[in-house]
C-alpha cells in the first residue's frame, strides 16, 4: 500500500512510502482509503512541533470504503474513530469516556502512538468505525468535536438561549454554526475575512456573518487567538475549541476572575470525541445540504501532490487529500 509517513524526530520529513498491506484481525474492517482531511495538528506534526520519535502514518480525519469485515457491507463508506483509551485505565477511560482521558496515556490514530488513516488501505476494529452517507463524510471527525462541544453546552448552560456566537469561520467554527442552525438558533459567526468563501458559507447556512465582535453571551470559540479569548471570558458561557498559539498577551486575571464570579460565568475547553459523538456527527452531516458541505472543502489534492495539501493558502477552509 501507499502511505503518507513522517519521522517524528525530523521536521519536514513527510514522504509517500510503500508499506506492506495491513492484515485485518477477526474483529477488524479492511478499508480502502478514500481521503483524509488536513488540519492544523497535521501541519504541526509535519513541521516537527508535535510528537516524539519514530515513524508515523499520519491522517486522523478519515474516509474509507469497506473491503471486508464484520458488521459492514463491502462498499460502505466509513470514518474511523481517532482516540483509544489508556491501558490503566483512568477514571474517564474506565467509563468509556476516553475522549476525556485524565492521565494522558491514550493513543490516537495518526497523532500519538498509532498509525493513522493516510494510506490506500487501513484496518480498524469494527466498533471504532462509523458509517457515513457520502464523501463529505471526511468531515465527520471535526464535526464530532463540535457535537461534543454542543453536548457539554447542553449540560452546562445556566438558562435556555436563542442566540449563539461562533468565533472563527474555519471548519470547526462552520460546523459548530451548522449545528446551531439545525437546532433552530439565531447563529452569528465572527471572522476577520472580508473576501474568499467564508462570508458566503456563513450566509448560505442562514447565519449572520460579522467582522466586528457582537455582544452575544453564549459563545463557541474556534480560533484559539489569545487576544480574542481574553475579550470573551467575561461572557455567560464560553466553550473553547481552538488550540492557542504561543503568543503572550497582557491580561487582568483579577478582573476576569471577578467577572466570571459575579456573572456565574462558565468557561470550559473541549477536544476530541468518542464513538457516540462520531455517530451523531454522521447524523448532523446527513441532515445538512451536501452541496454546502462540499463547498467547505475548498481544495481537493491528489495523493501524488501531497505536499500541496499541507500548504496554507489564503482562501482555504478545508483541504482534503484524495487517497
Amino acid at each position: 500500500m501507499r502511505a503518507l509517513t513522517v519521522d517524528l524526530a525530523r521536521a519536514g520529513s513527510l514522504t509517500l512510502s510503500d508499506l506492506p498491506d495491513p492484515v485485518p484481525g477477526p474483529e477488524d474492517l479492511l478499508v480502502e482509503g478514500v481521503a483524509i482531511g488536513i488540519c492544523g495538528t497535521d501541519r504541526e506534526i509535519v513541521r516537527g512541533e508535535f510528537g516524539v520519535g519514530g515513524t508515523l502514518v499520519i491522517g486522523h480525519e478519515s474516509l474509507g470504503r469497506v473491503v471486508s469485515g464484520p458488521g459492514f457491507a463491502p462498499g460502505t463508506l466509513v470514518a474511523g474513530v481517532v482516540r483509544r483509551p489508556d491501558p490503566v485505565p483512568c477514571e474517564a477511560c474506565a467509563r468509556g469516556e476516553f475522549d476525556m482521558c485524565r492521565n494522558g496515556r491514550y493513543t490516537e490514530r495518526g497523532i500519538t502512538g498509532l498509525d493513522g488513516y493516510g494510506s490506500t488501505l487501513w484496518t480498524v476494529p469494527a466498533h471504532y468505525a462509523v458509517e457515513v452517507g457520502s464523501e463529505t463524510g471526511v468531515l465527520v471527525e471535526p464535526a464530532s468535536v463540535v457535537v461534543k462541544a454542543w453536548e457539554r453546552i447542553d449540560r452546562l448552560a445556566p438558562y435556555p438561549f436563542e442566540s449563539v456566537l461562533v468565533t472563527g469561520a474555519g471548519p470547526i467554527g462552520l460546523l459548530a454554526a451548522l449545528i446551531g442552525v439545525q437546532r433552530g438558533l439565531d447563529v452569528h459567526v465572527h471572522d476577520l475575512a472580508s473576501t474568499g468563501p467564508k462570508p458566503a458559507l456563513v450566509e448560505s447556512l442562514g447565519a449572520t456573518y460579522h467582522r466586528t465582535l457582537p455582544d452575544i453571551p453564549v459563545v463557541i470559540e474556534a480560533t484559539g487567538a489569545p487576544g480574542l479569548v481574553a475579550r470573551l471570558l467575561g461572557r455567560d458561557l464560553v466553550c473553547l475549541t481552538g488550540v492557542p498559539s504561543t503568543e503572550v498577551i497582557p491580561a487582568d486575571i483579577g478582573q476576569i476572575n471577578r467577572d466570571l464570579v459575579l456573572r456565574n460565568g462558565i468557561v470550559f475547553g473541549t477536544v476530541n470525541s468518542n464513538p457516540r459523538h462520531y455517530r451523531e456527527a454522521a447524523a448532523v452531516l446527513d441532515r445538512a445540504d451536501d452541496a454546502w458541505l462540499s463547498a467547505m472543502i475548498t481544495r481537493r489534492v491528489p495523493l501524488d501532490d501531497f505536499a500541496a495539501a499541507f500548504e496554507v493558502r489564503p482562501d482555504d477552509v478545508k483541504v482534503v487529500l484524495q487517497l
